[in-house]
């Protein structure tokens, strides 16, 4: 699907088929930013459709300035920030299962873990550590940005992230040490 000036025009116009088109266009991907974020897949869930009411919103702020996806992106990330920022002032945090590690002989533990095992390692991380580490490693952002978005100092950024990678070298590190026990 191509995003051209019209489409765009009709989302602004705030046409209902073509809402629903570019949603289905781009939720898969804009949820996998929010699974990165969120705690659960309900929390992602919550993010991904507070992002995209909040696209659909504020369409008319689009300036054209870069990619279309780009904007949407980031709008998804802000939301995700700013749901962090709830949780975190409601002293909340949902506990999240435990996936089971299937293993299969012959290959190590780090050479077999899925993408969905590996988030569910990032999940587990504090909410601070892995918002720093989403939106620096994933996202790109510099601590002095970070540091502006979740009002924190920037040594406080490159803290939490020195400690999110090592937090999941350790968990890493565990599943790799259990393989060679099992």
């Amino acid at each position: 699907m191509k995003i051209d000036k019209a489409f765009i025009t009709r989302l602004q116009n705030k046409d209902r088929k073509t809402q629903l088109v570019f949603y289905k266009f781009l939720s898969a991907k804009m949820y996998g930013v929010c699974l990165r974020f969120a705690n659960s897949r309900d929390d992602a869930n919550d993010i991904l459709q507070e992002g995209f009411i909040r696209v659909f919103k504020h369409i008319n702020d689009f300036r054209g300035e870069g990619s279309f996806e780009g904007w949407v992106r980031r709008t998804i990330v802000n939301t995700a920030i700013n749901f962090y920022k709830k949780e975190k002032k409601r002293g909340y945090r949902v506990e999240l299962d435990y996936v089971k590690k299937k293993y299969i002989s012959g290959e190590s533990a780090i050479e077999k873990i899925s993408f969905t095992e590996l988030l569910n390692i990032i999940r587990e991380l504090p909410n601070g550590y892995r918002t720093v580490f989403n939106l620096n490693v994933i996202e790109g952002y510099t601590h002095k940005e970070i540091g502006k978005i979740l009002n924190i100092s920037e040594n406080t950024s490159k803290s939490q992230l020195s400690r999110a990678k090592s937090s999941l070298q350790k968990k890493l590190l565990e599943i790799k040490t259990k393989e060679n026990i099992d």
